[in-house]
């Protein structure tokens, strides 16, 4: 005899929506650096900027920190003149894991939430344009 039907059925297919990450980045600190050895120089600067970006907001909250100090030391790597080609392909593969292009984004469902207080800013330019913005 068949199974009766699910009180709360949940579509196999169903779609979920996007996520919208904030047009101004991740504020705060880095996390502290989670790979064996010291940092250098180069990996310091590229890890405060990675974490600074809107991307950052969602891999804190998926618990990424090992994959972007990974894509950090690869990436500070690949950019020096020797790089190879699979040094080079790593990165690659990394920055689509981790939403750093717009086709990964899109992929991902990532969007970048629009400023809308600071587009309302660039539009006033006078006193009274001022008082409109904010009235």
């Amino acid at each position: 005899m068949p199974q009766p039907p699910k009180h709360d059925p949940a579509r196999r297919n169903a779609r979920v929506g996007p996520v919208l990450l904030p047009a101004e980045g991740r504020k705060g600190e880095p996390p502290v650096w989670p790979l064996p050895g010291k940092m250098s120089g180069a990996e310091r600067e590229a890890w405060a900027q990675l974490w600074a970006t809107p991307q950052a907001v969602a891999w804190e909250q998926m618990g990424w920190t090992r994959t972007v100090a990974r894509y950090c030391r690869v990436m500070v790597a690949a950019e020096k003149t020797d790089a190879t080609a699979a040094l080079l392909a790593q990165v690659t593969a990394l920055e689509d894991r981790l939403g750093l292009t717009p086709k990964s984004m899109r992929l991902l469902l990532w969007q970048i939430a629009s400023d809308e207080v600071g587009v309302q800013r660039e539009k006033s330019q006078g006193a009274r344009d001022r008082i409109k913005a904010v009235g």
